[in-house]
């Protein structure tokens, strides 16, 4: 019998982060679009100028409302309509307000790229805004509220902002706004939001996909192209301060089975010549099953099914005024609370004063590096990058050179930088769980005042 001879393994090809074309409409809307051979789905990211701290006094919540609302009709189309319309294009269309702005998202096949964009154009050129469906979503916001109070991991996040930040920034309050603020959102108050903050001149519009035989420039020239608004002067922004000073606030839930743990503070965001080292080092601690606290927590002590560390923008500007969220998140049994914590903060420590391993380095510029051929693997994915970039004020070519960067970082910057993020006496600790099995056992720790406040 004849065998076909063993097919041989290729040669591995180059890989980097694509880099968009920017381009500029006539209404001032700014454009990066991005050609991925193959890639029949795609994605358009609009990120919008209307940051958090915009909304205005007493109306926090109301930038979510409105980005909600875009999905609710047009002066064209009824909210029914407007949702018929995209399922026959067999597109997907999100939306959501968060610190920098509020980010617009389209899926859709190339094919119906056309009548897609028409949509999304209508949307944020002439949004309803009806009485009827703004109440609507007021009353949805108003009811996830106690949904996200009762979770854990969502109100450890609530209270671990509330503590950091002073009472007067936006930061410290939930970023969909509370009970208190929504319940005054109407109509009239996302038109006026809207009227003040959306406009083309201060957006952006990220493309990416198969634009083979697509002639983009005309598409968007008829479609996002005819939104129309005035210019605007650049909003200042204010720098983002914290106190770190460390102390533990313990959320009580009586009977809780199990403790939330959220350890955080603030430090250098993307703009910052540490950021890769202090990724690396983070993903070391604790960015996976075989990181330090994982391999002390989960594995050697079976406290936990598993402990994350990780760098999260906050808002990031290139005057330096941004800062990102650098935190610890798990959970543990009630019981082993405060060993949990105690063997945690022995980690910091021993990190602290022995550093990381080259074997530690290694693994982990494999697993960030190597990975990230299939990190964006889809259009979406690249097209929300890019759109992270503009929007942390960022150039086009930093993701390229970020894995450069990874690659090159030894593992002593690794380690200065995961030490300095994580001092082991500059935490905020959250605790959710039952006080009265855990405030003294915490407090026999020594790691800061401990206060009890209400779940």
């Amino acid at each position: 019998m004849d065998f076909h001879p063993r097919p041989q393994a290729g040669d591995a090809k180059p890989w980097a982060f694509p880099a968009p074309q920017r381009g500029t409409l006539g209404n001032g809307l700014t454009v990066l679009r991005c050609h991925r051979p193959g890639q029949q789905v795609v994605a358009v990211e609009i990120n919008l100028d209307a940051p958090l701290d915009a909304e205005p006094e007493g109306l926090d919540g109301v930038a979510t409302i409105m980005a909600r609302a875009f999905n609710e009709g047009t002066d064209k189309h009824s909210a029914e309509e407007f949702a018929a319309e995209l399922e026959r294009c067999g597109a997907t269309m999100d939306a959501h307000a968060d610190h920098p702005g509020v980010r617009v998202s389209l899926e859709v096949p190339v094919s119906r790229l056309p009548k897609a964009l028409g949509l999304l154009a209508d949307a944020l050129r002439a949004p309803a805004f009806a009485d009827s469906e703004i109440e609507r979503l007021v009353r949805n916001r108003l009811d996830e509220i106690p949904h996200e109070s009762a979770n854990p991991a969502r109100r450890a996040a609530k209270e671990l902002s509330k503590q950091l930040f002073p009472a007067t920034a936006r930061m410290s309050r939930p970023r969909q706004g509370s009970e208190e603020t929504v319940v005054d959102i109407d109509a009239a108050a996302v038109r006026a939001f809207y009227e003040r903050h959306v406009r083309p001149s201060t957006a952006t519009a990220v493309v990416v996909g198969d634009l083979a035989g697509v002639d983009l420039d005309t598409l968007l020239k008829d479609t996002l192209g005819a939104w129309t608004g005035d210019t605007a002067q650049p909003r200042p922004v204010p720098p983002v301060t914290a106190d770190d000073t460390g102390r533990v606030v313990i959320v009580d839930r009586p009977g809780a089975v199990q403790t939330q743990l959220l350890i955080g503070r603030i430090g250098p965001d993307k703009h910052d010549r540490v950021w890769a080292a202090q990724i690396l080092g983070t993903y070391c601690l604790g960015g996976t099953l075989t990181s330090r606290l994982d391999r002390v927590l989960r594995e050697e002590k079976g406290y936990t099914y598993g402990v994350r560390s990780f760098a999260q923008v906050l808002r990031s500007t290139a005057d330096g005024t941004g800062a990102a969220m650098l935190a610890i998140s798990g959970s543990v049994d009630t019981p082993n609370t405060g060993p949990a914590l105690d063997d945690l903060w022995k980690v910091l420590r021993k990190l602290a004063a022995e550093g990381l391993t080259d074997a530690e380095r290694d693994t982990a510029v494999q697993n960030l590096v190597g990975v990230a051929p299939l990190k964006f693997e889809t259009a979406a994915a690249v097209a929300g990058t890019l759109a992270d970039q503009d929007e942390q004020q960022l150039p086009e070519d930093f993701q390229a050179q970020l894995y450069r960067q990874l690659a090159a970082t030894g593992t002593v910057e690794a380690t200065a930088a995961v030490v300095s993020a994580f001092p082991a006496d500059r935490l905020v600790t959250i605790l959710v769980g039952d006080a009265a099995q855990i405030e003294e056992p915490v407090k026999a720790l020594g790691i800061g005042e401990v206060t009890v406040v209400a779940g």
